[in-house]
């Protein structure tokens, strides 16, 4: 069965000739998972999924270990598992994980220009956490957005570095 499409602005559909506006989000380009044990967390996705490690970082001004596990290719590029082990009880993943234990923490989506991502969802009302981009996992550029404002979802926008 068909659905038609809901009312609201146009987006633009990908096909060939199509002239709308372009979708702020591209893909998703990871999920964030909280956990106590980096080490016994790759090792999971390792055994039960066959992913492998494709980039290791220490993030002090973050707080965190992290190790991104590639998922598969989509038509913007590669998704991914973030694991993130904090580096102390005091960082935002830490106070996470006091919270509500292992689990999904964040949603990260990409976009083709970071900035001009964030000047158009702060403009639909949306608060955000980083005013400007700041940097991320493999080179990226990131900005996080408020969850009171996103469902409940901390939101990350992620620019992948230019190849």
């Amino acid at each position: 069965m068909i659905f038609p499409a809901a009312p609201g602005p146009a987006r633009a559909t990908g096909r060939p000739g199509d002239r709308r506006e372009a979708a702020v989000l591209q893909q998703i380009d990871h999920v964030g998972i909280a956990c106590y044990d980096l080490e016994a967390a790759i090792a999971r996705y390792e055994s039960l999924f066959d992913l492998t490690v494709a980039s290791r970082e220490l993030h002090e001004d973050q707080g965190v270990r992290e190790a991104m596990l590639r998922v598969g290719e989509g038509p913007a590029g590669a998704s991914w598992i973030q694991l993130l082990e904090p580096i102390g009880p005091d960082t935002p993943v830490g106070k996470f994980l006091a919270r509500r234990g292992e689990g999904i923490h964040h949603v990260g989506y990409r976009v083709t220009n970071i900035t001009a991502a964030l000047e158009a969802i702060g403009a639909r009302g949306v608060r955000l956490l980083d005013q400007r981009p700041r940097h991320g996992s493999m080179g990226a550029s990131i900005a996080f957005l408020h969850p009171a404002d996103m469902g409940r979802v901390l939101t990350e926008l992620v620019e992948p570095p230019e190849t």
